[in-house]
């Protein structure tokens, strides 16, 4: 809710100065940007949820879902007895994806590589108590900690020395080795069904095979019958299914698409002189194009393979359908027996960016509760190379607040 409507008398950039323009904004958000606030380049920093029983929002809205579960419906009473024809819910690789997934894979590698060596320059600091996390020497004062006892201490943080699982977060999830034939683990199932990073099952489901997770490749789809998936595919040897795995050092189309892809080889070239890099710049360049790369095949990768994550808490799961397993602790899990709340899943789900407070000068005093909301955002793993010397992309300068100059600690009262 907006409380009121002052005129801006901080230090601005005076070529962004308007004299008769007005910002709004409301005590609990940041500061907006100047202009309109609803355009999305001015969206405000991303927020955790205020309560730990609300449930995460929809990505597609209520009524879309409904209108396709309907199309779906009455497309099984029209023909139920069908052919799947598009890839991959017939259990078929989507072409196009394959080389995608290779060059997601390999920048997961990279980039772990990369902050690897970069925490060792930049300090990455954690809260003893709650999961905040700081890129700086110094740790802020913001009192935002939802630990044990953080009344006692007017809610700020103990800081301690972090490392790279504190600066990006992959969730596990249960590996599939027919994402068709049985999409779904049973609770019986849970200690026999390994768990793995749930970005390199989403990469593994859209081509790339691993030796020690092997998964099932169809030649031909699978037909549904009432809802149902048959497979008429006759049982091969296993030795003749390895046979249809794509391999990406093979003689393959998917192979030869692999490397005229644009940008195909450049993290493959970077995971390769990764070892080489001594200097701090040129590292944390690599790295962010490693998380760039990542974020945005995965974004693609998830257009088609569906993945999904509990509505109450972090779990995540590849695939058709979300496992029945019964390990949520999360608010009203005993009206679910411990079941996840499924729903479709977004990219924070799939990697855990860890936003953190984006700090302009390391060497500077620690940033101040008073003026929180003037302060800027970003995944923890781009503010890390951001201070180690690499550009600030353009797709987070908006959530960094880069255009608003905060005023000093004496200033407050002048501008608030």
């Amino acid at each position: 809710m907006q409380r009121r409507i002052i005129p801006i008398i901080s230090r601005l950039n005076p070529t962004n100065f308007h004299p008769h323009r007005t910002l709004s904004f409301s005590p609990e958000t940041p500061l907006p940007y100047l202009g309109d606030t609803d355009d999305p380049l001015y969206a405000d920093v991303p927020r955790p949820r205020r309560d730990k029983s609300e449930r995460k929002p929809y990505p597609t809205p209520m009524k879309i879902l409904i209108q396709r579960a309907k199309q779906e419906r009455e497309a099984r009473k029209a023909q139920p007895c069908r052919m799947l024809e598009h890839p991959p819910d017939n259990g078929l690789l989507v072409p196009e994806l394959v080389p995608l997934a290779h060059r997601v894979y390999r920048a997961r590698e990279s980039l772990l590589s990369g902050l690897a060596k970069l925490v060792q320059a930049i300090p990455v600091l954690r809260c003893r108590f709650c999961n905040e996390v700081h890129v700086g020497r110094v740790g802020h004062e913001i009192r935002t900690c939802t630990g044990p006892a953080s009344g006692f201490r007017c809610a700020t943080h103990v800081w301690r020395r972090g490392s790279v699982s504190d600066v990006v977060f992959f969730p596990k999830c249960f590996h599939l080795y027919d994402r068709v034939g049985k999409p779904r683990v049973v609770h019986d199932e849970r200690h026999r069904v390994p768990r793995i990073p749930a970005i390199v099952e989403l990469c593994v489901q859209a081509g790339v095979d691993l030796e020690e997770y092997p998964t099932k490749r169809r030649t031909k789809p699978v037909y549904s019958i009432e809802g149902r998936i048959v497979d008429f595919e006759q049982m091969v040897e296993n030795d003749q299914m390895s046979g249809n795995n794509i391999d990406p050092s093979s003689g393959s189309d998917f192979a030869a698409k692999l490397d005229e892809a644009p940008g195909g080889c450049e993290v493959e070239r970077s995971v390769s002189n990764l070892d080489e890099v001594t200097d701090l710049r040129e590292l944390s360049v690599l790295t962010m194009n490693s998380w760039l790369e990542m974020i945005s095949g995965a974004k693609k990768i998830m257009e088609k393979y569906s993945v999904l994550t509990c509505g109450y808490c972090p779990e995540v799961q590849v695939g058709p359908k979300g496992h029945k397993v019964r390990m949520c602790k999360a608010t009203k899990h005993q009206v679910r027996d411990g079941q996840h709340a499924w729903q479709e899943a977004t990219i924070d789900d799939l990697v855990g960016p860890n936003y953190v407070w984006h700090v302009r000068d390391l060497d500077g005093p620690p940033l101040d509760n008073n003026l929180k909301r003037y302060y800027g955002k970003a995944p923890a793993a781009v503010e890390l190379c951001i201070q180690a010397g690499a550009p600030v992309p353009d797709q987070y300068r908006s959530m960094m607040r880069l255009d608003v100059v905060p005023p000093d600690r004496d200033e407050f009262d002048l501008v608030a």
